[in-house]
């Protein structure tokens, strides 16, 4: 499309490029749901498709959404955030080591350190926060491999992605962001040096709670990038055509959602911030959180719709005001229209590095007023 480059990408997500139907002119692209496609009488397919594991056409539109909102050269849809993430490290080899975040998504930390003793991989998990030990962890010729997730679930710590790319790249390693709560709409990892972007696309990609998928993003497409689509052929690991054809409908709205959703997390870390019932907000938009300066050097427009109170009175207090909301959901997940509410230590179970005393909350597009007033009758 003519000018494509120069468009904002609120437009094209909401959009989804511009494109139409090139046969019936539709605005909504039509759903491809066979599993197979014809081959040619010479015995070739000059429609460039054998079988949808290895190429689905539903995929078309929104991997090419995905690519131009984070600005990477390739998109890559997954049957889950799980499977996309898993993808990175399934394409290393025995002896190759990596460094990940001591916080992050706890049931990828937990399949990394299983994985990683099958495969012979070696694992640091470091405070990516402090590019001091993130440098002291690096080896250079062996390291293969440097995972962030900022802002850091639950705890949101953001970790330096510039500064730490350059610290990886220095040492040989290739280098990865989770990038699921920022969303392309506050953050883009590629355009500070990563190679690859993850999501979550359950989250706020979709932002309807009613889909499972996941979304990887390349800055260039190279060997290490094409092993990452091989493999995701040859173990199955897709996504069906109607969750691909969700997931770009989800896509059309994702800049008012998150710009709501980030509004909505600023007011409740603001009024309970000092609260008499909180010990200690995290949120990375607060001045005086660890990561605010670094966080609004690198996300544009917001700090995420995600943020963790920390309640007096400990785990028990905790779990009473989760009990006591109305218009919060006690429910795992993020990034939805609808607000959630849960004591995360409870889900992650034991070995959480998660405070005991923690509710991790994910703001929703509801009326702020609403939020608030059910969060101060369930601490009261």
């Amino acid at each position: 499309m003519d000018g494509e480059k120069s468009r904002n990408s609120a437009t094209i997500a909401a959009q989804g490029l511009g494109w139409t139907d090139p046969v019936t002119k539709a605005v909504s692209p039509p759903l491809h749901l066979s599993s197979t496609f014809i081959r040619d009488p010479d015995n070739g397919y000059a429609s460039g498709r054998a079988y949808a594991r290895a190429d689905n056409p539903t995929y078309n539109q929104p991997e090419a959404v995905l690519a131009a909102l984070e600005g990477g050269a390739e998109a890559a849809l997954f049957s889950s955030g799980v499977a996309a993430a898993t993808s990175v490290f399934q394409v290393l080899a025995p002896g190759d080591h990596i460094v990940a975040p001591k916080v992050m998504y706890w049931s990828l930390r937990r399949w990394i350190a299983e994985f990683a003793s099958h495969w012979k991989l070696d694992v640091n998990f470091v405070d990516m926060s402090d590019t001091d030990q993130v440098a002291r962890a690096m080896r250079p010729g062996q390291t293969k491999l440097a995972w962030i997730e900022t802002p850091g679930n639950p705890l949101w710590n953001i970790t330096d992605i510039a500064a730490v790319t350059e610290i990886a790249h220095k040492a040989g390693a290739k280098v990865a962001v989770d990038s699921t709560v920022a969303t392309p709409v506050l953050s883009q990892p590629l355009s500070l040096g990563a190679d690859i972007v993850m999501h979550s696309a359950t989250k706020y990609l979709n932002g309807h709670s009613d889909i499972v998928a996941g979304a990887l993003v390349t800055r260039e497409a190279d060997d290490f990038w094409q092993r990452i689509v091989d493999l995701r052929a040859h173990q199955g690991a897709i996504l069906g055509s109607l969750e691909a054809w969700l997931l770009l409908r989800g896509m059309r709205t994702l800049f008012p959602r998150v710009q709501i959703a980030c509004r909505n997390a600023m007011a409740v870390a603001e009024h309970f911030n000092g609260h008499a019932a909180i010990s200690h907000v995290l949120y990375p938009g607060l001045k005086d959180f660890p990561g605010h300066a670094i966080a609004a050097r690198q996300m544009h427009g917001g700090f995420g719709g995600m943020l963790s109170l920390r309640v007096k009175g400990g785990e028990a207090a905790a779990i009473r005001a989760a009990a006591k909301v109305k218009i919060w959901k006690r429910a795992t997940s993020l990034g939805g229209t609808e607000s959630l509410i849960e004591h995360r230590a409870s889900v992650e179970g034991e070995g959480s590095p998660v405070p005991d005393d923690l509710l991790r909350l994910s703001c929703g597009i509801e009326h702020i007023g609403d939020l608030i007033a059910d969060l101060e009758h369930a601490l009261a």
